[in-house]
């Protein structure tokens, strides 16, 4: 019996090495390759983390670009656009105060204050023109000429000085006070903008026309910053990808057109190689052998020159000789 055990086992071998071409992979039919159409998925996700409140797409919907996909709890966002707003309009005004001078009725009271000085010096120049007559003549004393004389001085100091106070009411403030209010509203500006422009990362639109392959969250649920919320499926990506044997490989140039067909394709469409694996795959994994060579495969990729509605991911398809 033991001498039976290794006879049996040499034997088996033997077999499996002569008929190695039955268990062995098929070379590639030379008449064309077999391969399966390919999707590429986007992940839409928020660029803030917050609390979901719709969700407008389900698994499956077909949606145009532009269509909204689902909407964040954007209230604080608003309030604080509110906040932004406000303050922006505060330094306006600000700026504008200090453009402007003063206020009327400030102005008002210094043409006021502007009149009486007016008066009091006419009253002065009479008094002294009257005292001057008087004091040639010798009716009136010497010190009361010079009061008439001060007076007359001390009103027209006091005009000038109302006359200064004038002037300055109506200047706006100084340039540098100026440019610092002009900075401030800048700022103010800059924040509103900036916050109006995060609004919309609360909500998130399809990027292009789509099919919904996933959505991963409802309603009520909380999102962190970068998650994904709905998977898009986008037809116009959908890529072709076969195999090719090694004596092949050289064929497969990027550029090279490609006729494909599949079940219910009908006379199929054409495609142009967009990628050759540098790799091979090798199955099963055996020794490179003069036999096994021809086992070995190449990774093709292409794009169908046209959107195929009818290429699903994960439909076999069949490729026309390389020529």
């Amino acid at each position: 019996m033991r001498r039976v055990v290794p006879i049996l086992v040499i034997a088996v071998a033997a077999a499996l090495f002569w008929f190695r071409d039955y268990w062995l992979p098929a070379a590639a039919d030379r008449s064309h390759y077999l391969g399966y159409a390919e999707g590429e998925t986007s992940l839409v996700g928020p660029a803030v983390a917050g609390r979901l409140v719709t969700v407008a797409v389900i698994k499956g919907q077909e949606v145009k670009a532009g269509a909204p996909l689902f909407q964040l709890d954007d209230a604080v966002a608003r309030s604080e656009i509110l906040r932004l707003e406000a303050a922006l309009a505060a330094a306006r005004a600000a700026l504008d105060d200090l453009q402007t001078g003063k206020r009327p009725e400030e102005l008002d009271l210094i043409a006021r204050q502007e009149a009486e000085a007016e008066a009091n010096l006419a009253l002065a120049k009479t008094e002294y023109e009257r005292v001057s007559s008087l004091s040639r003549r010798g009716v009136v004393a010497q010190t009361d000429f010079d009061q008439a004389k001060a007076a007359l001085a001390v009103a027209e100091e006091r005009l000038k000085q109302v006359q200064a106070n004038a002037t300055i009411a109506r200047l706006p403030a100084r340039v540098a006070e100026i440019s610092a209010a002009l900075a401030r509203v800048a700022e103010a500006e800059a924040a509103l903008a900036t916050q109006r422009a995060r609004l919309s990362d609360y909500r998130a639109m399809s990027p292009s026309d789509a099919v919904v392959d996933d959505v991963f969250f409802d309603a009520g649920e909380a999102v962190g910053a970068g998650q994904p919320v709905v998977s898009m499926l986008q037809p116009r990506k959908i890529s072709l990808r076969f195999y090719v044997p090694e004596a092949e490989r050289t064929k497969a140039a990027t550029g090279t057109s490609i006729r494909y067909s599949c079940d219910g394709c009908g006379e199929g469409g054409s495609a142009t190689i967009t990628h050759a694996a540098a790799t091979p795959e090798y199955t099963p994994p055996v020794i490179y052998s003069e036999t096994a060579r021809a086992k070995l495969v190449f990774l093709v990729e292409a794009r169908p020159d046209q959107p195929d509605p009818r290429l699903q991911p994960g439909l076999p398809i069949e490729i026309e000789a390389l020529p």
